[in-house]
């Protein structure tokens, strides 16, 4: 078993492969954390904490004689506020009588050899995976309040899954003012922060920031877990690079609100909090009551950060997404999105499926336009039927066509949201999020529906259901397109207005729920105007994302990247779209727009009546190129090869077997340059004694498309000594190569 409890010395063991995770009971009860890092063979790592008096730091009042013990100096498994830790709290909670002091000790444990399951919220599934859980017990006695830390121990993947219960064992009522889902203190280290900002089509770039003696705040008050600020931080030695030093990773699963707080102390103690945003949350917990956080995953690696983003792709593509398509070929599919926007009808669309066909598409998915009076995105959104004068033979008519081409058909939706021109709003203005008497702020001209009211989802699911019982759809789009703001229910009573936001999201995961349970054979990809709500919470329904509403392949190098640290390419919803490019104008050749869209599940987002011959029959080869390479993008080892520095001239990524045997590596240059320096990378994930040769070249310079070098090298010369390619001209110029174990 992956966990031990050293009775004796009040020690718990949380072992995998490669870390070790220990947990300590103090002689008062308290929760102290004391080691998460590599594997130290179960010794008893506590020694490393001094117990040092420092001033005004407080002591509780059972070791008032002993000042070297306080809960603002220990490192703690959970912190609460009011016990004299001064640091960012991860429970906060208010008493009938007002009183907001909180202190938890051990009262038990329990440990299980399966992976506890989190009722309405979306989980790491245990699967065939050997996993452990740990339940630890802790109450406040005085207010009534106990809460269990669990620990979801995956042994063979290095991951730790943590998520707190809350239980009101009293007769009166508590309000809970912030609930994390963890909390973890590094006692030593000079470290950086990694997390992941943007904004609408620029989401989830790389910051690297130094940790100093504040609080960082990483979070979302959006409503979802938004552009701007990923539920995904990293905590790194000041030194790490991709390939060494100690590197934590702490991922929430939850697409709401959320805040990740790191504080560096007055002792240089790191603390990483992390869970539900509570700048707008009070929770009320009646006698008897409970409430569940998300949950959160963490990871460690000493290697570096692509061994930790490893662990996070595997993690996420074997135990988070629906098994139903973990194994199964994404099909290549054709968007009409920015081929026709609302502009089409049913000749138009049943065209555009002639031409996917016809270069080699293996799905055609209607996007916005398709139902009500929706010939903009000023009305119809709440009103799913056909829009019959667009669509005469309704939705069966086309996805009949596509079905007789040998294509699958996919639609989209919008279901948490309204428009005020449309019967559904006409019919029920009760059940938009939408303050008494006020006129509501307006995002893209539409309103949230309020998911916190179960009349709403019983609708959208009935609804929902009709359409896809109506045709054979085999694929669903699931966007959403503003913010929310005006966080009212008029299905809640007054005092629980700051339990909104939660609830809506309980709400939307209980839709899909309902939703992928009656259409299992439905692939959902999420999206919320592109990666909005790119997170392990909408994974657990969503085996794909849409990663970003920008398609331009130069942009794309960056977002995709930063995407990659944390979630695995399978994820990645990648298109090719026309260029010059819709959002930014930018002219990329179909070469270098092909092989960063290959980085994720690949298509296109474009009208083929548009296309040249030439470019059809590119597209034709990008797609059989992408079929034959799709076990090693979708499974194999992801590399970030080129350093930020590298990046002011080029960028470079690689995957590579599990096995080793073969790798696919990819260049883009985005700066090209006279009398210009070789393009240089070290490899990865190569078997050192194995050849090599390259038997497959792809390129937007014509003179290298499929000329492949008279190159064998050993994998130990690729790794050690790298890989050099002559300088690449033209615009945006690009190459990649299969590397292939010479047999």
């Amino acid at each position: 078993m992956s966990i031990k409890f050293d009775e004796k010395n009040k020690v718990f063991f949380l072992n995998t492969k490669n870390t070790e995770y220990q947990i300590k009971i103090n002689e008062y009860g308290m929760l102290i954390h004391s080691y998460y890092g590599g594997s130290v063979g179960y010794t008893d790592m506590s020694f490393l904490i001094k117990y040092l008096d420092r001033g005004f730091s407080s002591n509780p009042f059972e070791s008032r004689g002993n000042r070297g013990l306080s809960a603002d100096t220990l490192p703690s498994e959970y912190s609460t506020y009011g016990a004299a830790d001064f640091r960012v709290s991860a429970l906060m909670t208010v008493a009938e009588n007002g009183s907001r002091t909180c202190d938890l000790r051990y009262i038990g444990h329990e440990i299980t050899n399966e992976k506890y399951k989190i009722e309405g919220l979306p989980y790491v599934r245990g699967e065939k995976d050997k996993v452990d859980t740990l339940r630890i017990d802790l109450l406040d006695d005085h207010i009534g309040i106990r809460v269990s830390l669990y620990y979801g121990v995956f042994e063979e993947k290095d991951i730790i899954t943590r998520h707190t219960a809350i239980t009101n064992v009293s007769d009166a009522d508590i309000y809970i003012t912030k609930a994390a889902s963890m909390c973890m203190d590094i006692p030593y280290g000079d470290c950086d922060m990694i997390h992941f900002h943007g904004r609408h089509a620029m989401e989830r770039l790389t910051e690297r920031t130094a940790l100093t003696h504040d609080i960082h705040v990483v979070g979302s008050r959006r409503g979802m877990s938004s552009h701007h600020n990923n539920p995904f931080v990293i905590i790194c030695d000041r030194d790490a690079t991709e390939i060494s030093g100690n590197c934590y990773g702490v991922m929430l699963m939850y697409s709401g609100n959320h805040k990740e707080e790191i504080e560096v102390d007055q002792a240089n103690s790191i603390r990483v909090v992390s869970g539900i945003g509570d700048d707008d949350f009070n929770w009320k917990l009646a006698g008897g009551g409970s409430f569940d956080t998300p949950e959160a995953i963490l990871a460690f690696s000493a290697e570096g950060l692509n061994t930790l983003s490893f662990l996070y792709h595997r993690i996420i593509r074997e135990n988070v997404c629906p098994a139903a398509f973990r194994d199964v070929k994404r099909p290549v599919l054709l968007n009409n999105w920015e081929g026709t926007y609302f502009d089409f009808d049913e000749k138009k669309i049943m065209e555009i499926e002639d031409g996917a066909a016809q270069i080699g598409c293996e799905m055609l998915v209607l996007d916005d336009g398709w139902f009500g009076v929706r010939n903009s995105d000023n009305a119809g959104l709440g009103d799913w039927k056909v829009n019959l004068k667009k669509l005469p033979g309704g939705l069966k008519a086309v996805a009949d066509h596509a079905n007789s081409l040998g294509m699958k058909f996919g639609l989209w939706f919008e279901p948490e949201m309204v428009n005020e021109d449309s019967d559904l709003y006409r019919s029920h203005p009760d059940w938009v999020l939408m303050d008494p008497g006020r006129k509501p702020v307006m995002g893209r001209n539409q309103m949230v529906l309020d998911m916190s009211n179960k009349e709403v989802v019983d609708y959208l699911f009935e609804s929902i259901k009709s359409v896809l019982t109506g045709a054979n759809i085999e694929y669903v789009k699931w966007d959403f397109n503003r913010s929310m703001s005006n966080v009212y229910s008029k299905a809640h009573s007054a005092a629980e207005q700051q339990e909104i936001t939660h609830r809506f999201i309980l709400g939307t995961y209980d839709l899909l729920t309902r939703l992928t349970t009656a259409f299992p054979n439905v692939m959902f990809e999420g999206c919320a105007g592109g990666g909005g709500r790119f997170d392990a919470g909408m994974m657990f329904f969503s085996p794909q994302i849409w990663c970003s509403d920008n398609t331009d392949a130069i942009n794309r190098l960056k977002i995709q990247k930063g995407t990659s640290y944390g979630y695995p390419v399978s994820t990645v919803g990648s298109h090719i779209s026309a260029s010059p490019n819709h959002q930014n104008g930018r002219e990329v050749p179909i070469a270098t727009r092909a092989i960063v869209a290959m980085s994720g599940t690949f298509g296109y987002e474009l009208d083929p009546a548009k296309l040249t011959d030439g470019e059809k029959e590119s597209i034709r080869s990008q797609i059989k190129a992408y079929n034959r390479f799709y076990e090693l993008i979708g499974k194999g080892r992801y590399f970030r090869l080129s350093s930020e520095r590298d990046e002011a001239y080029f960028s470079s990524w690689e995957f590579a077997s599990e096995d080793g045997k073969e790798a696919l590596v990819n260049i883009v240059v985005t700066d090209v340059r006279a009398n210009a320096e070789v393009l240089f990378v070290k490899l990865h994930g190569l078997r050192p004694e194995a050849e090599y040769t390259a038997d497959y070249v792809y390129s937007s310079v014509e003179e290298l498309n499929n000329k492949t070098p008279d190159l064998v090298c050993t994998g130990a010369s690729l790794m050690n000594g790298g890989l050099s390619i002559g300088p690449l001209y033209g615009v945006y110029p690009s190459i990649q190569l299969h590397l292939n174990e010479k047999r």
